[in-house]
């Protein structure tokens, strides 16, 4: 007769069942874990960077995605629209963006489009007057509150500042500078990616 012990088949059912929920509370436990690893909406909006797809922008469209809580305007200038900017150039407060570049203007952007690309403008839509965020104006010409040579641009509805395709402020006007860009680098020639660039996050 053996002299090993025999596990009775109440006590071997509880085992298995021991083991197979400790399993269970396990992998609970391992897809907690990796999901950490993702940024939470909490971590996106205290100020995570933010990846976008501009596959789809059209020429002359813009889309707005939300960065550390506040909008941040991508818009595909249509070959008109970068034309204007050497048109506002003299009717600008701060043209070649030498205000506060630091805050403003990222040094890769330091350029008469303010962008990496001339024709995909990356922009905070906050006005630098009191916070509010300005109407797209995009039409040039003639308009109610703008001037009468308007090449297109965004004028803020509180005070009346107005700002070219480029986010450059206009003289005399109450906004102190231009629109802020973010720090950003293209991910691929349809991805940006918001709040970080070569140098780390913003």
């Amino acid at each position: 007769m053996s002299n090993e012990k025999q596990v009775d088949s109440s006590r071997r059912g509880l085992l298995v069942a021991t083991c197979a929920a400790g399993g269970v509370v396990g992998l609970g436990t391992t897809g907690a874990l990796v999901s950490t690893f993702q940024p939470s909406e909490r971590a996106k909006a205290a100020g995570a960077p933010v990846e976008v797809d501009i596959s789809s922008l059209q020429p002359g469209e813009m889309k707005t995605v939300e960065w550390r809580g506040k909008p941040v305007w991508i818009l595909k200038r249509t070959p008109e629209m970068v034309a204007s900017l050497k048109k506002t150039h003299n009717q600008l407060a701060d043209a070649d963006s030498q205000r506060n570049p630091a805050e403003f203007t990222p040094e890769y952007c330091m350029n008469e489009h303010r962008s990496i690309k001339p024709e995909i403008l990356v922009a905070v839509g906050i006005c630098t007057h009191l916070g509010c965020s300005p109407s797209t104006k995009f039409a040039s010409g003639p308009q109610p509150s703008l001037p009468d040579d308007w090449q297109g641009g965004f004028l803020c509805p509180c005070h009346g500042s107005t700002f070219d395709m480029a986010g450059r402020v206009f003289k005399n006007k109450p906004a102190p500078d231009n629109l802020p860009v973010p720090r950003h680098m293209y991910l691929s020639d349809s991805k940006i990616l918001i709040g970080k660039d070569e140098k780390g996050e913003a």
